[in-house]
């Protein structure tokens, strides 16, 4: 089980710490000591044995790439506050008020006649004007495509992978909320896709559970429980 990694900074906020973010100063070292490794061998070695150097030279590659990847993230992923759920992501981030949480589950489809549980935690809102007024572009445009296997599978039931054919990736520009306020471009069309998803899965808003410090089941009941005892 993965050992639980979330952080009090006070008694009033918890941060998590995502598992994504774990090892990225290790991986670059790592892939700088392939490196030099590898410049030593195409030193060494005679040419006909170059083959072996490339290939650390390719593994060194990886690692620092993948330990660039790992530091860029934020150092926490989510913040619970007694206000609030703070998402951050190096696209930006999302906040969202207990109040306006109706919901948070584990997202579910069907295969056949079982029902797969996604690695992903889902939260359903009750209204999407604070979330839209709150989040950034980048993230917005960012998440339109990072959900489109989501979408996908949604669009068919039968589809385990999420790689499946479908139609309609794009959202329309223009998205009216329950108070008759009427949006535009980007937010409009992050809206549209949180109501296609909320359609297909039940959800507005999902968490992945690399950006967790622990499963999305043990994630979900720590915000119920969250939830429960803010708002009683």
């Amino acid at each position: 089980m993965t050992e639980l990694q979330h952080d009090k900074e006070d008694s009033e906020t918890i941060n998590i710490r995502p598992v994504a973010k774990r090892n990225g100063l290790t991986s670059l070292v790592i892939g700088a000591g392939l490196f030099f490794v590898a410049i030593a061998m195409f030193k060494l070695l005679p040419n006909d044995l170059n083959i072996f150097a490339i290939a650390v030279t390719s593994a060194a590659i990886v690692m620092l790439l993948l330990g660039y990847l790992k530091m860029r993230e934020p150092e926490h992923s989510l913040s619970i506050s007694k206000e609030q759920i703070h998402y951050q992501h190096r696209n930006g981030h999302w906040q969202l008020a207990w109040q306006n949480i109706q919901r948070i589950d584990i997202p579910k489809v069907s295969l056949g006649l079982e029902q797969k549980n996604l690695t992903l935690v889902g939260i359903r809102a009750k209204n999407y004007g604070p979330i839209l007024e709150r989040i950034s572009p980048r993230l917005m445009t960012h998440l339109l495509m990072e959900q489109r296997p989501l979408l996908l599978q949604v669009g068919n039931k039968d589809c385990a992978t999420g790689n499946c054919y479908g139609e309609g990736l794009l959202e329309d520009d223009v998205f009216k909320d329950s108070d008759g306020k009427v949006y535009n471009g980007v937010q409009a069309m992050f809206a549209n896709r949180m109501q296609r998803l909320r359609t297909g899965l039940g959800y507005d808003l999902y968490i992945n559970s690399a950006e967790l410090d622990r499963s999305a089941e043990e994630f979900a009941d720590l915000l119920r429980s969250c939830q429960r005892s803010l708002l009683s």
